[in-house]
């Protein structure tokens, strides 16, 4: 066919190339709340170049209370086959805090399994209590934006896995999109006033909080450890994942030899 030719209506262009492997590092599902604003924002700048997060979002309800929090679970399986069917992922993250306590973190390792079978699964707390631990801690001040009935519950959690929980400082809000608009400068007070001296670290609790934004700069302030959700839950993705890369950030837990 000579340039001058004109084109057939339909043709299949011969595929004179190599597919372009857009993950190269590897596959990451996250599950996420009906109403989270902020993870998508925060997990780009979490994760090393290379490592792809593919979301799925879990029905929720407001407000924040154990109840409303474990009746996610009827949802969680069904969100997790929703993420790449057919081709799969590497490792699965559970994207919520208060709901890790409510509804448990062996149940929610369960409902993704019943969709993955096998996969390497991870929850804030399991994360937490993974980057607590590399980096000795044992005393930790808490701050959460939960109100007293969800405080009580982390506290509890925290202490069965061996911790010794100084304090748990809340700002008692029971809306998670409410919790998502707290500015990063209140978040910034809240851990200067909330962190007790003797904590060996402080731990920021809830996904939708925009702590991770912060971390370098408490971390400064503060001179010792601040873990956030967020930030925790990428960091034991990352182990889970066997990926040595790191994102470009001065955080503390990132600084840790893989």
């Amino acid at each position: 066919m000579s340039p001058s030719d004109p084109q057939p209506l339909f043709s299949i262009l011969p595929r004179d190339f190599e597919l372009e492997d857009r993950a190269p590092l590897g596959s990451l599902g996250v599950l996420m709340l009906g109403t989270d604003f902020t993870l998508e924002k925060e997990l780009p700048d979490l994760l090393p170049v290379g490592l792809a997060a593919f979301t799925n979002r879990v029905l929720n309800a407001n407000p924040l209370t154990l109840e409303n929090l474990r009746t996610m679970a009827e949802d969680v399986t069904r969100a997790a086959s929703g993420i790449m069917p057919g081709r799969g992922v590497d490792a699965m993250i559970y994207a919520c805090t208060s709901g890790s306590v409510a509804i448990g973190v062996e149940r929610i390792t369960t409902l993704i399994r019943q969709a993955w079978p096998g996969i390497p699964v991870t929850t804030p707390l399991s994360a937490a209590k993974a980057a607590i631990d590399a980096l000795g801690g044992k005393r930790i001040s808490i701050l959460t934006p939960y109100p007293d009935e969800i405080n009580h519950a982390l506290a509890d959690w925290f202490s069965e896995q061996g911790f010794e929980v100084l304090n748990v400082t809340g700002f008692g809000m029971d809306d998670d999109i409410d919790v998502a608009m707290v500015p990063t400068e209140a978040l910034i007070r809240a851990a200067e006033i909330s962190c007790d001296p003797q904590a060996d670290l402080l731990f920021i609790s809830c996904t939708a909080l925009r702590a991770a934004e912060v971390v370098e700069e408490l971390e400064v302030r503060l001179k010792k450890p601040v873990l956030t959700s967020n930030q925790v839950l990428a960091w034991h993705a990352l182990q889970l994942m066997n990926i040595t890369a790191r994102p470009k950030r001065k955080d503390r837990i990132f600084t840790l030899k893989p």
